[in-house]
């Protein structure tokens, strides 16, 4: 007999009564019923009760075995009686009758984690001890999911004639939206090399390379803050590029990897490919935001005809200067209180607005503080356009254009939340299209980049050369799951001269465009394929389908909010030696003085 274990906790069955085995596991609980001791032992695969009975001579030493102590039983295989089967478990239909046990590794009588409940822990403890946090079984079935899911990705995207690259991680620094990851350099002191935000530059060059269709589950490196949908250091993505290609092309290859994964992995539905395409203009005023939770069935309106001119000179003022008005209308909400209305307002403020207007309808009138400033054909055009009637309301956001599409936006979402009225179990995707190239800073005036600055513009170097920059579009998309952004991708800017134009546009010239991204201009000069692709998160696609609204809950061993590793005291200290090694000397800003402080 093997020295520790002939079945898993999840293997025997009523067809193995009779047979001796032998399990190892954790203890998971104890019972003790009329003398007669109860252990459930608990492995990565499962549980198994185990049954010792007073007159063995080890009884008392299990008895008080502290919970997840590591111990291997060896008995045999009893059927349950008929009143004491267990459905709820695979092995519910037996027990292992304990002739004996051995001792493998004893646990502490007190647990900082308790691991056969689910009852909450503060976020630091389970970090800390994030070891037993991860065999409690919600959190160990999420890291179950996820190696299942990378393992579905892999299959899938091999499936489709994908060749898997790594791609470095000690890499140069390049400016792509956030803050670098910095290593020194011993050999070469004074130089520092970057860890990857993502392999955006590397996965084109590898099309300039010859070859065809490139994934990566790819390790990214951000020096970020952290969000419920975003971890604060390293992130994973399946990251996509592929040679001569068009948008059409990458959503025909990305769309069947994507509805299959959560097809497979969960029993909600799913959105059908292929996946419906929005504008990113339609977006942002349907919904005011580029990630729609198309789950809600709210649909933002622009109203602004209604209050241009009208007596609310709150709003018509703003209007005069530029500002556009959206409404969010809401159904069925009538019977609720002033408080419900007021509590909006408190929440707008909250957000930085000044407040959040509203209009209610009932017996056939508009009610509500704004509605007196409005004569009856601006209030039945306001109906028309929100498709109110009586027990419906409508919530307004004035500003300029994107400050009152992400007010609205909010609302829209906040609203939904609160009335409970998204629709459940499902997973509703859609691709953003068509963003704009270049945006204006409404504090500077000066033209950037919106998006992605290695995009190929809709129209190449004639739109460039021709068209208000901010008019042209550019061949950028985002695919949305349930208001989660899941990917952001592009068709690529292959050209030097166009990219050269595009980056003096947003005020860069040639030589910004030499030095910072020297490696793939110099190799685009060398004759480069159209190429595009995309870069889905792996766990953010986990995080949906385990149905948690946390990242650290589908992530092996996270950091903290703080960017820490309290597990492994990461951030910490290094020796002087090490730092001599590297040429470098730490100087730490000086403290506050109690003065300053306060």
């Amino acid at each position: 007999m093997h020295q520790f274990r002939t079945h898993t906790c999840n293997d025997l069955r009523k067809n193995n009564v009779g047979e001796t085995v032998r399990l190892s596991g954790w203890i998971h609980r104890k019972r003790d019923h009329g003398g007669v001791l109860f252990v459930d032992v608990r492995d990565h695969y499962g549980l198994t009760q185990c049954v010792i009975n007073p007159d063995n001579a080890q009884f008392s030493e299990l008895e008080y075995m502290p919970n997840e102590s590591v111990i291997t039983v060896t008995g045999e295989v009893l059927a349950r009686t008929d009143e004491t089967i267990n459905p709820n478990l695979t092995t519910g239909e037996i027990e292992v009758r304990v002739d004996s046990f051995d001792l493998q590794s004893k646990a502490p009588n007190m647990l900082p984690v308790q691991v056969n409940t689910d009852e909450d822990t503060g976020e630091d403890i389970r970090l800390t001890y994030r070891y037993l946090d991860l065999r409690r079984e919600k959190v160990h079935n999420n890291i179950m999911l996820r190696s299942k899911v990378i393992s579905g990705l892999r299959r899938r995207m091999e499936d489709q004639g994908f060749t898997e690259f790594q791609t470095p991680i000690l890499t140069a620094s390049s400016p792509e939206g956030a803050r670098d990851f910095l290593v020194p350099s011993r050999l070469n002191p004074g130089k520092f090399y970057a860890l990857p935000q993502a392999p955006q530059q590397f996965k084109q060059l590898i099309m300039v390379s010859g070859f065809d269709k490139y994934f990566q589950i790819a390790p990214c490196f951000r020096d970020e803050d952290s969000r419920a949908d975003r971890s604060p250091g390293e992130f994973y993505q399946l990251d996509i590029e592929m040679s001569f290609v068009t948008q059409d092309d990458v959503f025909a290859a990305i769309e069947p990897v994507i509805e299959g994964t959560f097809k497979e992995f969960s029993d909600w539905e799913v959105t059908d490919a292929p996946f419906p395409r929005i504008p990113y203009k339609e977006s942002m005023l349907k919904y005011g935001s580029d990630k729609p939770d198309l789950r809600n069935p709210i649909i933002i309106r622009d109203v602004t005809e209604v209050f241009a001119g009208s007596d609310f000179s709150i709003f018509a003022k703003n209007i005069d200067k530029g500002s556009v008005v959206r409404g969010v209308p809401v159904k069925n909400v009538g019977d609720k209180a002033r408080s419900f209305f007021d509590k909006m307002n408190d929440w707008a403020r909250s957000e930085g607005a000044p407040g959040l207007g509203y209009i209610t309808f009932a017996e056939g009138e508009a009610k509500g503080p704004i509605a007196k400033f409005l004569d009856a054909d601006r209030i039945a055009k306001l109906k028309e356009l929100t498709d109110s009637g009586d027990g419906d309301a409508v919530f307004f956001a004035c500003d300029k254009e994107l400050k009152a599409a992400r007010l609205a936006g909010l609302a829209r979402n906040k609203l939904g939340y609160d009335l409970d009225i998204l629709e459940k179990g499902v997973f509703k995707f859609c691709w953003i299209v068509d963003y704009p190239m270049f945006e204006m800073d409404e504090d500077t005036g000066k033209i950037e980049f919106s998006h992605n600055p290695f995009s190929m513009p809709q129209g190449g170097m004639k739109a460039l050369e021709s068209q208000d920059p901010l008019e042209i579009l550019a061949y950028q998309y985002d695919i949305v799951c349930n208001g989660v952004e899941l990917s952001s991708g592009a068709i690529r800017n292959h050209s030097p001269e166009i990219m050269y134009k595009a980056f003096e546009i947003a005020g860069y010239d040639q030589s910004v465009v030499d030095d910072e991204f020297a490696g793939m201009i110099n190799a685009f000069k060398h004759g480069a394929p159209p190429h595009g692709g995309l870069a889905p998160g792996v766990d953010r696609m986990v995080m949906l389908l385990a149905d948690t609204p946390n990242i650290r809950e589908v992530t092996l061993f996270p950091m903290n909010g703080k960017a820490e590793d309290l597990m492994m005291n990461a951030p910490n200290t290094v020796s002087e030696k090490q730092l001599k090694e590297l040429s470098i000397r730490v100087q730490l800003p000086p403290k506050a003085t109690v003065k300053e402080a306060s």
